[in-house]
């Protein structure tokens, strides 16, 4: 097996004995991006910085300079291009932001750094992390690594296929209405979108500030933890960083016995409607765990039907708040024209020719629901809505230690299928918004293919900074998938 192909913790072991160096294994996943570019998975890529990062690390490692804090030293990661990386392009995906070059380092980024990792380039994503498909990026669409005519998901598509591609190692993506799990499932990896609050999100390019979190994307579960055990931690540069013990989600997650443990099914996820592929490949997994004698039952989260609407009037609402800084005057993209006469025909052209359909689509949307005479009606009823959702979810986590539900209602789709059609694109994450209204944690992970060989993930839910038993829970599904080779060809 190639380098590249291999887990990180299976590098890490080959870096400690010496078999192998952080400069081959790095210059292995920047041959097979030059050999796989047409994916389009990286807006930029930095070759040159990374081999010679790689090459300090394989100094200390030469030396055994390692420290105990460089848990990921001489692995190479990839970032989704709305996290900053000082010196660095962050373009969002956006022609507004497509010659923004990076002052500072986001808190993910420094921790990353910190831990020895090698960042490789800046992934592929629909334009502000809005979009379900990755066909918003001003950059191109993105190519599923499993059938080129598909979607890899979105809006971290650009993450779901290097990883997938073995294009890097593991990645960093962001997830605001299920942007990590949906393009994780799409691709066939693991996905996790921690509890809010959990990871900073200093640094991160803001689109819905109370929805976005920051998670790790890998092709096994022990890879995502080791990755969330890099990029976790108080921040307080970030005002929703939560301060509390580091743990180590990684050290105990085989230590997992099935005993009493509850897991409930909500009805409102399993509807008419859903892809037949996919319910049949949730069915096997569910009967396997009974066999494990997990107690498994059908419960239910009432104000479901409510998340979709309740999502589209927060997070454009926060969107059009936020996207408001980009006017042509600080940084950015700047319309440069001869009639261009007074400051408000600069911040209408500029904002015309910089945001795609998508952006400008939210941003009325979102300045429509907080205008005057329609806050009330709209943000504030959806807040009062979101509170309920929550209630549904606390509700549940009273009986069951885990939910589980399909990640998507179908497989990927093909591209241009849902383009034009705004509404069936939104419903593409049905069922992961409620996990970021919650704010809870959710993970995506592979359990079967479709016969035309399309990835199907699973969606396991659990109660806040409950990520130890989440990752322990997926690593033992992962095992009963590997065993009973669900993931072949056709369910």
């Amino acid at each position: 097996m190639k380098l590249n192909e291999l887990s990180a913790l299976e590098l890490l072991k080959l870096l400690k004995e010496g078999e192998v160096s952080s400069y081959e294994i790095t210059d292995a996943v920047f041959k097979r991006i030059e050999e796989r570019g047409f994916i389009n998975a990286y807006i930029n890529i930095f070759r040159g910085e990374a081999l010679r990062n790689a090459s300090k690390i394989d100094e200390l490692y030469l030396n055994k300079k390692i420290n105990d804090s460089q848990i990921i030293a001489g692995i190479p990661i990839a970032v989704k291009d709305n996290i900053c990386y000082k010196g660095y392009p962050t373009t969002c995906g956006s022609r507004i932001l497509s010659n923004f070059i990076s002052p500072y380092d986001a808190t993910v980024v420094k921790k990353i750094e910190d831990g020895g990792g090698i960042i490789i380039g800046k992934t592929n994503m629909d334009e502000f992390a809005m979009g379900s498909s990755n066909e918003t990026s001003f950059f191109g669409p993105v190519l599923n690594p499993h059938h080129t005519e598909y979607v890899p998901g979105g809006s971290s598509g650009g993450s779901a296929a290097a990883v997938a591609d073995f294009q890097a190692i593991f990645a960093i993506g962001s997830d605001t209405g299920g942007s990590i799990r949906q393009p994780a499932s799409f691709c066939g990896i693991v996905g996790l979108k921690p509890t809010y609050g959990l990871v900073s999100r200093y640094g991160l390019v803001a689109f819905a500030s109370s929805l976005d979190q920051i998670g790790p994307m890998a092709r096994t579960v022990k890879d995502c933890a080791l990755l969330l055990n890099v990029i976790t931690g108080y921040d307080p540069k970030d005002s929703t960083s939560v301060n509390i013990s580091k743990i180590d989600y990684l050290s105990e997650i085989e230590n997992f016995e099935p005993k009493n443990f509850k897991i409930g099914l909500p009805k409102e996820y399993f509807i008419e409607g859903i892809d037949p592929e996919v319910k049949k490949a949730i069915d096997k997994v569910i009967k396997e765990l009974e066999k494990e004698k997990f107690i498994i039952e059908e419960t239910s989260l009432p104000h479901t039907e409510y998340a979709v609407a309740d999502y589209y009037i927060i997070a454009p609402a926060e969107a059009s708040s936020n996207l408001a800084r980009y006017d042509g005057i600080k940084y950015g993209f700047r319309i440069e024209k001869e009639y261009i006469s007074n400051l408000i025909s600069l911040y209408f052209e500029t904002r015309s020719k910089g945001f795609g359909d998508e952006v400008k689509r939210r941003i009325l949307i979102g300045t429509y629901s907080l205008s005057s005479g329609y806050y009330d009606a709209y943000y504030l009823k959806a807040l009062k809505v979101r509170r309920l959702i929550k209630e549904d979810f606390d509700k549940a986590f009273e009986k069951y230690d885990f939910l589980i539900t399909p990640t998507s209602p179908t497989t990927a789709f093909k591209i241009g299928e849902k383009v034009d059609d705004p509404l069936k694109m939104y419903l593409s994450d049905i069922f992961t918004i409620s996990a970021n209204l919650a704010g809870l944690p959710a993970i995506s992970v592979p359990i079967a293919k479709s016969k035309e060989n399309l990835p199907i993930g699973l969606q396991i839910l659990a109660p806040h900074f409950q990520e130890k038993k989440l990752l322990q829970i997926s690593y033992f599904i992962e095992n009963i998938v590997k065993e009973k080779e669900f993931l072949k060809n056709g369910i």
